[in-house]
């Protein structure tokens, strides 16, 4: 064989070369293109960590996805999760907040939400047929609106109840109780004032006067053809 035919060998053997070579990035591209047009799902695997870097024409990183084994980190200047029609924001965050765009937020742990700071919302409800319970176990709750603060029981019952004193205050206007009737439970009995009138003796009593101590105290006082609190304002004493 001659060198002339050697050459010739090598070239033609270098050109198969060649085709496979190029035969296989063009298959290779089109795998990726077919992933692209979503005409066959993109996976991404990794031992460790998938990494999705975004960057700006300055090749400055502007936006960061990683996916590891124990968690899922996002760094971005805000990251959004839209519904599946993409118009509707479902969550956002930013350095300033955190969104939540969602018709209902449900936390169903059974501690609950806790918030180290302040939270603003213009609605708190409990679920149909539930109660709803706001509680601070070892501190204070306070509800404060500068304009007012309505509780209002539609088909039920208000109850308010605490262990020592309860202060209903208005400093510029009034207290208004308006109802059919009005109960005061346990009220004190005023006893006879032997120096307004010694001897004054009661029988058993099923009706009585409300008589009020300078200091506010409301007692009872036997009710009589006139007032009797003044002899037996001795509770005011000790009021």
């Amino acid at each position: 064989m001659s060198h002339r035919h050697c050459n010739f060998i090598f070239i033609y053997l270098f050109l198969f070369v060649i085709i496979i070579i190029f035969c296989n990035e063009i298959m290779t591209f089109w795998s990726f293109l077919k992933k692209v047009l979503m005409l066959d799902p993109l996976v991404l695997q990794s031992d460790r960590n998938v990494t999705v870097n975004a960057r700006n024409n300055l090749g400055q990183l502007t936006g960061q996805l990683t996916v590891g084994s124990e968690m899922v980190e996002a760094q971005c200047h805000r990251f959004e999760v839209r519904s599946s029609d993409g118009e509707t924001v479902l969550f956002s965050a930013d350095e300033e907040e955190i969104s939540i765009g969602t018709d209902k937020l449900r936390v169903t742990g059974n501690e609950g939400v806790v918030f180290s700071h302040s939270v603003e919302t213009p609605h708190v409800r409990a679920e149909p047929f539930q109660d709803l319970k706001l509680e601070s176990p070892t501190r204070t709750l306070t509800l404060e609106a500068p304009k007012g603060v309505e509780v209002n029981a539609g088909v039920g019952e208000f109850k308010a109840s605490c262990r020592k004193d309860l202060t209903l205050e208005s400093s510029e206007g009034e207290i208004f109780l308006n109802a059919n009737s009005i109960r005061l439970g346990n009220l004190p009995h005023g006893s006879v004032d032997t120096l307004l009138g010694p001897g004054t003796t009661y029988h058993k009593q099923t009706v009585y006067e409300v008589c009020v101590c300078p200091s506010g105290k409301l007692y009872l006082s036997p009710a009589e053809s006139s007032s009797t609190c003044q002899t037996t304002n001795s509770v005011c004493l000790w009021s």
